[in-house]
């Protein structure tokens, strides 16, 4: 580390920052920058035991030997002090549960790593609804911070296809990597127009300036609202790509929510299944939610398989699997009730 090198914070919770910020790290030297303190969420309880659990972000900075600084409040004016008499020129910005103010913004550049492509899914939860959305193509945006969500310029998009069957769970991972060369390639380019600028108490901000950006299309925005445990059901009238779109969308957390013949189990992955044939059970006609003849469960169109549902306190095994344990037969259905607005269930 050079004396010379220029200050950066990192903002961070979640694990999906953690890949994008390693990179950083191991490339601090090439980039001519240095870490100069960690910002995340403070430690809070989980699990049965109510145990203290730091963040994603927290354990890794501390595995480094990186300055962390855990707040509930990072637009405090000790925290902004604190980070201001550093010198810190640059925040980067990924997963961090709190919006930032204008007085923590002032006199700083500010990126951040988006989950979606923009200004499609602007919120909380924009990779599960992009599943549950059915998009066809993901992926990630690296945007200027301002004082209104996800709305800033965006200077880089990478886009990629969802899997056959992929949850939000491995999407999420999968676009935390995908996101972090851009990230970085973002950061070297503000980089390179820092040190060319002269000197002034708007240095950083002009060198993110000098980059550009586009801006959004605000007749495209959609938004991606946080989930919830009310979120945890699915319509088996919908077309098997909508029910599988949201089954996947919603795995691992909150997954949904069903049952058979009493039986409750939770649905974490689907798959469409390319069969226009309905084969029904003893020749009737096959309802919506029964599982077929041939095992797969029937939509409102087509047919969906179930290649993962979990049984309270047992680990995830085919829908198969699971009927064959309890001896249950095709011709059963599957019900997923919705939570009504007034706390109780609606089919």
């Amino acid at each position: 580390m050079k004396s010379g090198d220029i200050a950066i914070a990192l903002f961070g919770s979640g694990e999906f920052a953690v890949a994008p910020f390693e990179l950083l790290r191991q490339r601090s030297a090439q980039l001519g920058v240095r870490i100069d303190c960690v910002v995340s969420q403070p430690d809070r309880k989980a699990g049965r035991g109510q145990e203290s659990q730091a963040t994603p972000v927290s354990v890794w900075a501390l595995s480094h030997g990186l300055v962390l600084l855990r707040t509930a409040d990072a637009n405090a004016a000790e925290v902004r002090q604190s980070i201001r008499e550093s010198g810190v020129q640059l925040f980067v910005v990924i997963a961090f549960g709190q919006r930032m103010s204008p007085e923590l913004l002032d006199g700083v550049a500010a990126f951040n790593l988006h989950g979606s492509i923009l200004p499609a899914w602007r919120g909380a939860a924009p990779i599960q609804r992009s599943l549950m959305g059915g998009d066809a193509k993901v992926g990630v945006s690296v945007i200027g911070v301002c004082d209104k969500m996800d709305a800033g310029l965006v200077f880089a998009i990478a886009e990629t296809s969802p899997k056959t069957a992929e949850t939000a769970g491995e999407l999420h991972d999968r676009l935390s990597l995908l996101g972090s060369e851009p990230l970085f390639e973002t950061v070297a380019k503000w980089v390179n127009a820092f040190q060319r600028s002269a000197a002034s108490p708007s240095r950083a901000i002009d060198a993110q300036a000098f980059l550009g950006g586009a801006i959004q299309d605000e007749s495209l925005v959609t938004r991606a609202k946080k989930l919830s445990r009310a979120d945890a059901w699915v319509d088996f009238s919908c077309s098997a790509y909508e029910v599988s779109a949201r089954i996947n969308g919603l795995s691992p957390w909150p997954g949904v929510d069903a049952s058979i013949n009493g039986n409750p189990l939770r649905l974490l992955r689907a798959r469409v299944v390319e069969s226009p044939v309905d084969v029904a059970v003893d020749g009737a006609q096959t309802l919506v939610g029964e599982i077929r003849a041939d095992g797969f469960v029937a939509c409102g169109s087509g047919a969906i398989e179930l290649l993962e549902v979990q049984a309270p306190g047992s680990r995830a095994i085919t829908l198969f699997a699971f009927m064959n344990g309890r001896r249950m037969s095709a011709g059963a259905r599957i019900e997923s009730k919705r939570e009504d607005s007034v706390g109780g269930k609606a089919s």
